[in-house]
């Protein structure tokens, strides 16, 4: 039987409606690592235990960036795409996949998103020679390479210490959240990958695998997750430094911490303007993620 791996989506505009976008990109990446791909629409935060006890794993897309406030970050005017229902109800996706045991695969935004979720923050927008990783025009081809630290399990998952790479993003993992270490780097420093140290199973990569299927490596990223999604829930993977009952606990504390954030931040707005966070809020957050996906950066 094949292992039900959720995808998350993009809450964007069609046709002046609101909808969800997903790249088929991530459909195929998970079938053709054999398994059964669940598209995952944006609903309520308490809805995702019920969805997560659906499940065997989770890919988090690509898409809008995560609200500054979640991180204590600066709302800089190259912010696009912030959506905070899509925020709420995957950080609460997140900590229901921490209870269960459930792997994770986070991409672009994924990984953000994670790190984000277990108290990380962000680098809210790449100036400079970091401008080079937002190459929108070449999402279909290595762009960059990046250097994999050695013993890691993004490392046996890749089969190599140095890999080439797409680069769709603006902004990076800046302070690693509790439970992750930094296992990627591009040569500028910009950290391009987090993974799991505390026996949860998940692995958080700054490029766009799905786009890069052929070379060696990228199809091995969803291979993984599968893999990992058809092992039984209370059999997860540990590095041998880890100590995993503690750092577990913790990890959870800060994915309910960030959950309790986002709610705090959406109360917020309601309070300011109350019409802002109506059912299909932000509709012009969506309109920015919609651009985004039409030039193919989710």
């Amino acid at each position: 039987m094949r292992p039900r791996i959720g995808i998350t989506t993009s809450p964007s505009l069609h046709e002046g409606r609101f909808s969800e976008a997903l790249d088929r990109a991530y459909v195929t990446a998970v079938l053709r690592a054999g398994g059964l791909p669940v598209v995952l629409p944006v609903i309520e935060p308490d809805q995702a235990p019920k969805v997560a006890a659906c499940l065997d794993g989770i890919a988090f897309s690509g898409g809008g960036d995560v609200d500054p406030a979640l991180y204590g970050g600066d709302h800089v005017p190259e912010l696009r795409g912030v959506n905070s229902r899509r925020d709420a109800y995957e950080l609460a996706l997140v900590r229901q996949a921490l209870e269960l045991g459930l792997p994770m695969l986070g991409t672009c935004r994924g990984c953000q998103l994670l790190n984000v979720a277990l108290g990380g923050t962000l680098v809210p927008h790449l100036t400079g020679e970091g401008a080079r990783h937002c190459a929108r025009d070449r999402w279909a081809e290595p762009v960059h390479t990046l250097s994999v630290l050695e013993g890691s399990v993004l490392r046996t998952v890749l089969g190599s210490g140095v890999v080439g790479v797409n680069s769709l993003h603006h902004q990076a993992v800046a302070e690693v959240g509790t439970g992750l270490r930094a296992v990627a780097w591009a040569d500028d420093g910009v950290i391009e990958a987090v993974e799991a140290v505390d026996g949860n199973r998940a692995l958080g990569v700054q490029w766009h695998p799905e786009l890069l299927l052929t070379p060696p490596g990228n199809a091995t990223l969803f291979r993984w997750l599968v893999d990992e999604a058809r092992r039984p829930r209370s059999l997860v993977w540990v590095t041998p430094d880890a100590q995993p009952e503690e750092p577990v606990s913790e990890a959870l504390a800060t994915a309910a911490e960030a959950v309790q954030a986002v709610q705090a931040v959406q109360a917020a707005k309601a309070a300011a303007s109350p019409a802002a966070v109506r059912e299909a809020s932000e509709p012009a957050g969506a309109e920015a993620e919609a651009d985004e996906l039409a030039g193919a950066a989710a």
